[in-house]
């Protein structure tokens, strides 16, 4: 039975490259969404713990928010525990360390799985790192679109509590991941390259 769903898909990815890539990648992204699911609470509690959330992380203001006056941040983590506050410093380093790890595990599982990618691995490294943090800043920025008015009606408005406080953080990071997912497959084309054996040169072939 395996080895003819295996032939099957042998031969569908030989006729629908890019339809293959596609498909694997959107498993790989879903599976490392589920380990960010799963960290991310994990680091918030952690860091909820310390003194970090009290400590005011509001960098980059890039215009004025929606009241007219007030500046609108990048990175827009006010002191003090959600929803009164914007879960300071350490809202911040769980959401961004959740994401580092969850990245730096697909980059390598693309390459190697989805992309099969025999070129540089320092010239995909680089590109990748440029493309994570245009994609950080770009999440942040739309980040202070919801994830107030989320945590304040799951938490306060729906009257749930810590519990709310959860889901909002599975919402925020499946919001973070869907934006991830659809910038990050054109430019994975692009960086993760395979070239035929007999092109490849020492410096492209990875051990």
């Amino acid at each position: 039975m395996f080895t003819s769903i295996r032939r099957k898909w042998v031969s569908f990815e030989e006729k629908h490259q890019t339809g293959a890539q596609f498909i694997m990648f959107f498993i790989l992204s879903n599976g490392v969404t589920v380990l960010q699911l799963v960290l991310m609470p994990l680091f918030k509690a952690l860091f909820n713990q310390t003194s970090l959330v009290d400590v005011d992380f509001r960098v980059l203001p890039v215009g004025t928010a929606a009241d007219g006056q007030s500046a609108y941040f990048m990175f827009d983590y006010a002191a003090g525990p959600l929803p009164a506050g914007g879960g300071g410093l350490a809202y911040f380093l769980a959401v961004q360390i959740t994401i580092l790890i969850a990245q730096v595990i697909n980059f390598f599982a693309q390459r190697s799985v989805t992309f099969k990618s025999n070129t540089s691995i320092g010239v995909a490294a680089f590109w990748y790192f440029v493309a994570y943090v245009a994609i950080t800043f770009a999440a942040a920025a739309a980040q202070g679109f919801y994830k107030a008015p989320i945590y304040d009606l799951l938490m306060d408005g729906w009257g749930l509590g810590a519990t709310g406080g959860t889901i909002a953080d599975i919402i925020t990071m499946i919001i973070n991941s869907a934006i991830s997912f659809w910038i990050f497959f054109p430019i994975f084309k692009i960086i993760f390259k395979r070239v035929p054996e007999d092109q490849e040169t020492p410096s492209s072939v990875t051990a």
